[in-house]
């Protein structure tokens, strides 16, 4: 069942009937009321009637070439149902407009035309900071792994850093989300079933049947397996999110191992993530590579989720931990040394190094842990979840 409940308001019949589509699209909101009308005084029963729908969220569409009265909505609505999210759709190329907007209440400034996955992120972005009341489920965490550019080290790390946080809280996943999965070599594990498999079976996925498609490691770590062949057929991000809702109700931590994924899915992922841990090198191209990916990434917001991590850290005369943060735009979170070849070793093994006892990167990758749950004595959370339970 839909949980976000959408009222919108346009003078513009046809991009009335257009977000009304794009709306329920998403697959996590459903319209309730759309109207070619917009309030213009605090007594317009326009505004009784939405107050009387409940919604969620208002979508105020805002013509271009006249946005005076779509503007005074947007700043009455937010006077008299301050409890609604109101976001403006809008033509991006007039910055003052954006402005004005926001000023006037708007919560979000979506770009006309607009896409699903446009009002999904932003849909996203709005569970995930305003916790609905009575929804306090214990709900778990989603930490997830991107590289700057390929070979950073992104799956190594996602999956001794699992490993990790099984080991000291326990009911840990790690589910791989590349375009062609790593971590079931990394583990030695062979997975009967993989993400696919569960994307697919989202209509009658229950706790039991995404327990089915997960492969169990010997020490109790779940993983969803990556896809074992390239394909160009990809799940939607609404079938994401609907899969993630379900991950963190069942998992305490939910580690997620991006790679080198840069697309609507890994953007949506990173939204929904407590941290985004970007993993570079300290070398020109890889801290060049990783001001990019922060920048796509800072796009759909959530950037201040994002930190870095240097892998296979050494240093360099004459470049500090503090240049690597101004190079890339992020706040460095920890280092992993650099032990190529150790590490390399128990890859081909499928034996991680967490596993084979204390050594100076395994320790680092302990630390990670800590530093990630520090705060996390008792993992209880009002649920972001983006559906309501039936």
């Amino acid at each position: 069942m839909p949980e976000l409940g959408v009222v919108i308001l346009t003078a513009d019949a046809e991009q009335r009937a257009v977000l009304q589509v794009l709306v329920d699209g998403t697959s996590v909101a459903k319209t309730l009321h759309a109207t070619n009308s917009l309030p213009v005084a605090g007594s317009d029963p326009l505004l009784r009637r939405i107050q009387s729908n409940n919604a969620d969220v208002i979508l105020v569409d805002i013509p271009a070439e006249n946005p005076v009265q779509a503007l005074r909505a947007i700043e009455l609505l937010q006077q008299e149902l301050p409890n609604a999210a109101i976001f403006a759709i809008g033509v991006m190329s007039q910055p003052q407009l954006i402005v004005s907007a926001m000023r006037a209440g708007a919560r979000e400034f979506i770009e006309r035309p607009t896409t699903t996955t446009d009002l999904l992120e932003a849909f996203v972005r709005l569970t995930s900071t305003q916790r609905k009341a009575g929804r306090d489920r214990e709900q778990g965490k989603v930490f997830s792994i991107i590289n700057a550019k390929g070979g950073c080290g992104s799956t190594t790390i996602a999956v001794n850093l699992a490993l990790c946080l099984q080991e000291a809280h326990q009911n840990v996943a790690l589910v791989d989300a590349a375009p062609l999965g790593h971590t079931a070599l990394h583990l030695n594990a062979k997975p009967t079933f993989n993400l696919g498999d569960a994307l697919r079976n989202l209509h009658r996925l229950d706790s039991s049947l995404l327990e089915s498609f997960m492969t169990r490691h010997t020490d109790g770590l779940q993983l969803l397996a990556g896809a074992n062949m390239p394909s160009s057929a990809d799940a939607s991000t609404s079938e994401f999110a609907r899969l993630f809702d379900m991950l963190v109700g069942q998992y305490r931590y939910v580690v997620v191992d991006l790679s080198s994924r840069l697309d609507s899915t890994a953007r949506l992922i990173c939204s929904l993530s407590e941290t985004v841990l970007l993993v570079a090198q300290t070398e020109v191209a890889s801290l060049w590579s990783a001001g990019r990916v922060l920048q796509y990434l800072g796009d759909a917001g959530g950037r201040e989720r994002v930190r870095l991590v240097l892998n296979r850290f050494r240093k360099i005369p004459g470049f500090s931990e503090a240049d690597a943060e101004t190079a890339v735009g992020a706040k460095l979170l920890w280092k992993v040394p650099n032990h190529y070849f150790s590490v390399s070793t128990s890859i081909d093994r499928g034996a991680p190094l967490v596993k084979q006892g204390s050594t100076e990167v395994s320790r680092a990758y302990s630390g990670l842990a800590n530093i990630l749950t520090a705060n996390d004595d008792v993992v209880k959370r009002q649920a972001w979840s983006l559906f309501r339970s039936v």
